[in-house]
Formats: structure tokens, sequence, C-alpha cells
């Protein structure tokens, strides 16, 4: 994934777009930079790798190296930003968000009319970020050349842009997939896909930018550039899964929705086990909404597992799946009182390849566990995501549910994808009585693409549901 963040003030803003950045970390462990603009000096720019060590411990010497009253930096999980650009347009710097699903071909295209180039990277791969300012730069002016931009770009493109006159041009994505807010205090404005990054530094939200518009902020005002479009399509895993929980978005809080939703899923339970003696969270965006379901259930909560946390990334982030399996599994301590002889039900935020999965519950059974019921939060995810780079899955068969509907039904089956959703069929009932048999569950059912919606409580067409239902 990856976020942003950005501040256009009277004063020197360092430490606050430091601590700004740094409140993306949840986001991604791969990149971290920063870009600033000062009177005297002009642009300048550091990026690091954070996978080894987190963006506190790489930047805490930026204050030495760099200083500026306008400065954007990021998180990201792919490739290295911000970047510098010299070009028609100027120097500045650009940083984005989401993803660039047809990179090659429009490579092919700047190449061939343009006789250009691009810096290769390891392998020869090109830096999604430069590509995107090749983009912005074909027009004679930012906001016409981020409008072509993101039309040319098959994906997902959030936008920061310092300038080198120390403005901050900001741009959503065409259908408002991911977030990007806007804060202000008395000297300046700041620009964050986290509201609370900037209210922690003292900002004030202004507002949450509408899908494709793009502002220009400066110290003494906001300019509006572009005006919102009509569609929008949030991501709804925003609140499912990778939102922190302080987060709000379209006016609603991601703790707040995950209580609904866990609630709404112990309401609509179709398995609801006799004797339960604890409701649990696979840590941490589980917990939550386990929170919920045990609340409205009447089933004690506690937490039979802890994950160490101050010395482990998070496991979804390192890039070899053995890695990410032996991370998960190192950071769970059990705790003992909680689980020998327990009846537990734990409440994962979803279920996607599953094989963490599989070694939590083992490591649970290998601790005395009597009996593991598994509950998802969302629906079967049926189709990786093309809009967005928060999943690493690259082939849809490496979703579980994918994999099992073939074992039971061959490709057939995938005519039948949402039969396979709805527990309540016959389909739907073998996939999660095969995924039961596979995990060692003792039972197994998800929440509802209905119950999600209503737990998120925004106009449904207003949300993009792709990994579920495949409707874009």
């Amino acid at each position: 994934m990856g976020g942003f963040f950005g501040i256009a003030s009277k004063k020197d803003c360092m430490l606050d777009v430091f601590f700004g950045v740094d409140y993306h970390s949840h986001l991604g462990t791969r990149r971290g930079g920063m870009a600033a603009w000062d009177r005297e000096i002009g642009l300048q720019r550091k990026i690091h790798n954070i996978e080894n060590a987190p963006f506190r411990t790489k930047f805490e010497h930026i204050f030495e190296e760099m200083k500026g009253t306008s400065a954007i930096g990021c998180i990201s999980d792919s490739d290295p930003q911000p970047l510098l650009i010299r070009s028609s347009l100027g120097t500045y710097a650009v940083c984005m968000t989401g993803v660039i699903n047809n990179a090659d071909e429009l490579i092919d295209r700047y190449l061939s009319f343009s006789g250009g180039h691009f810096d290769a990277m390891t392998g020869g791969a090109i830096n999604a970020t430069e590509l995107l300012a090749a983009l912005i730069n074909q027009k004679s002016d930012f906001t016409e050349g981020i409008r072509f931009a993101q039309k040319s770009i098959e994906g997902t493109a959030s936008i920061l842009i310092l300038k080198d006159d120390g403005a901050i041009i900001a741009a959503r994505d065409r259908v408002g997939r991911l977030p990007v807010q806007i804060g202000r205090n008395e000297d300046g404005y700041a620009v964050s896909f986290e509201s609370f990054a900037y209210q922690k530094t003292g900002y004030e939200d202004v507002c949450e930018l509408g899908p494709g518009e793009i502002v220009e902020l400066r110290p003494d005002g906001m300019k509006r550039l572009n005006a919102p479009g009509e569609k929008k399509k949030v991501c709804a895993f925003l609140w499912s899964y990778y939102g922190y929980p302080t987060s709000t978005y379209e006016g609603v809080n991601v703790e707040a929705m995950r209580y609904r939703n866990g609630a709404i899923l112990a309401e609509n339970d179709a398995m609801k086990p006799e004797h339960i003696d604890y409701v649990g969270g696979v840590p941490d965006s589980g917990t939550p909404h386990a929170i919920g379901y045990a609340n409205r259930s009447g089933r004690p909560f506690a937490r039979a597992f802890i994950k160490y946390t101050p010395t482990w990334a998070r496991s979804f982030m390192p890039a070899n799946q053995a890695d990410r399996n032996k991370i998960a599994k190192m950071k769970q301590i059990p705790v003992n009182e909680l689980i020998r002889g327990k009846d537990l039900l734990f409440v994962d935020d979803s279920i996607v390849r599953g094989t963490q999965l599989r070694e939590t519950v083992e490591f649970l059974y290998e601790n005395g566990a009597k009996s593991v019921h598994m509950r998802s939060a969302c629906p079967p995810i049926m189709y990786g995501c093309k809009y967005l780079n928060f999943s690493r899955a690259t082939d849809d068969m490496e979703l579980i549910a994918r994999r099992v509907i073939m074992e039971l039904e061959g490709p057939e089956g995938f005519d039948h994808l949402e039969e396979y959703s709805d527990g309540n069929t016959e389909r739907g009932k073998k996939l999660r009585e095969a995924i039961c048999e596979k995990f060692h569950f003792a039972s197994l059912d998800f929440q509802s693409l209905e119950g999600v919606i209503k737990a998120i409580g925004i106009d449904p067409c207003n949300l993009c549901t792709y990994c579920w239902n495949g409707k874009e």
C-alpha cells in the first residue's frame, strides 16, 4: 500500500512532516522518503530503505540534513519516492499512492512518441512514480498533466507534488478509492492519507477531497484546480483491514465500523457454536471485529495469544512467503491459561491465502486448545485487487477460496462464485466445510457482503467491493 503527508507553512515544518509521515508506517515497510522546499536552498530530497529499521530510526537526523517551510513525505511498499523531477513544468518533487497496472504499455507509448528514456532499476523495472511524472509532463500545466496521467493509468494514483516555489498540489485518484484529507492551522495547510496524522500535529479538519479533485496548498490558502467527479468507489477494505483504528474516511471511523461489523457477524452467525469459552481476534486488525462479536453474542472476550510487535515488522510485508510465515509464527506468544482445554472462537479481518492462519490454528492446538472456531470479518475473497497494491496476490489462484473451489468443482465452479460466497447455499456450505478440513477449524463462517456494507454505513454505490464480488 503506502501513504503520504505534506505541509505548506509559514514556518519550518520539518518536525511536523517527520511525525506525519511516520504515522503512515502501518501502510508499508519498504521505502520512506521526504522532500522539502526552502526559500534559500530550494528543493531537497532523502529516501531510505526501511525494511530493517522503521522510518523514525532512518530519518532521525533529517533535521540536520534538510530544512523547509514546505515538505512532503511518504511511506512506500513499492518503489523509492518521492522523486525530484526537472521538466518543462519546472523542478518538483512527486510521490503517489496506488498502482499502475499498464506500466509496460505506457512506457512503450512514451518512449515511442517522445524519444525519451527512463532510469531502469535492478532487473530493468521502471519506478512507477517516474512513469507518473513522465505522463504529467506531457501537458503544459500540472492540472492537465495530472488529469492526463490519471486517465491514462489503469489502476489508481493519488498524487502529491511539491513545486519549486513551495506550493503543494494534492490530487485524489479519479474515483476516490483512497483518501486524501486536508487540515489547517494558523500557519498553513496539511494534506494526508490519514487525518489523525495532521490532527496530532495541531491541524484541524478542513475537508476530504472528492474523486479526482485537485487542490493547490499554500500557507495563505487552498485553491481548487479541478472539481471533484461524481463517480466514487472508496475501497471497502479501508475499514475492514488496512485503515488505522483512529482513522475516519467519508465520515466513518474505522474502529467503530469494526465493532459494528463484529456485532452483525454475531447476529447472523449460522453456526452459533453452543459452547465457547472465549472470543478473540487474530491481532491486530481482527481484534475490534472480535470485540463487536463478543459484545453482541454475550461470550467473554479474551486475548489468548499476543503478537510481539515492538521489534517484528507487520507479517504481510516481507516479499518472501516463507519469511512472512516465519515472522507470523515468531510474533505469537501464547497465554496458556486462556488456551489449554478451552473452546475458542477467533475473528480474523479476512482470509486471503490462509497460510498464516493455518499456522495460527496449529499453534493454538499445540498449546492445548480444545477446539478452534474461525470467523472472517469479510466475505470470501474471490478476486485479487487490480486497483491497489495492498495485497501481494498476483494470481487469483493464490486465494484460498479459489483454490478450494477448483478442488471441489474444477474451472466450472468459477461460474458460481456468488453461490460459493453465500453460506446458505449448498456450494457455500461445501466451501466452508472444505476450508475447515484443510485448516482444522471446528467451524467457519464469513461475514456477508451486505453485513460489511451495513457496518460501513455509506451508500453501497460509493464503495468498491471488487475483491469480494468482482463488480467494478
